[in-house]
């Protein structure tokens, strides 16, 4: 593996020993590729993922044209309102060994605009 996959890895058992995700508030982990994002709201203690989503299947051909960080936050807000269908309202941001910015923090502040609470 390359060195910065390793360091980001390795960033990312750091965050996770400290964030778990329950029932009451399960954890948002986000996934990012070099092409796409990815989303999942998780609960640690059964071991489910309860909702996904990412921008690898458009639901339009216009949201090809946005670039990755408007994507991202489209898949931020899509993500909230999956949530909310199954009643979830409060979730723990896990930003999965990324920087806090660009796109990671284009997903926290989509589903926050859809009304989750971090």
């Amino acid at each position: 593996m390359k060195i910065k996959t390793l360091q980001r890895k390795s960033r990312h058992r750091r965050v996770r020993a400290r964030i778990t995700g329950t029932a009451v508030r399960p954890r948002l982990s986000v996934f990012r590729s070099n092409r796409f994002i990815y989303a999942q709201i998780i609960d640690d203690q059964t071991g489910k993922t309860l909702v996904s989503a990412s921008d690898v299947k458009s639901a339009n051909k216009k949201s090809d044209k946005l670039v990755k960080v408007a994507k991202a936050l489209e898949v931020g807000k899509q993500i909230a309102g999956l949530a909310k269908g199954l009643g979830i309202n409060s979730v723990v941001f896990d930003r999965g060994g990324y920087r806090y910015t660009g796109r990671i923090k284009a997903v926290a502040d989509g589903a926050r605009e859809a009304g989750l609470n971090f």
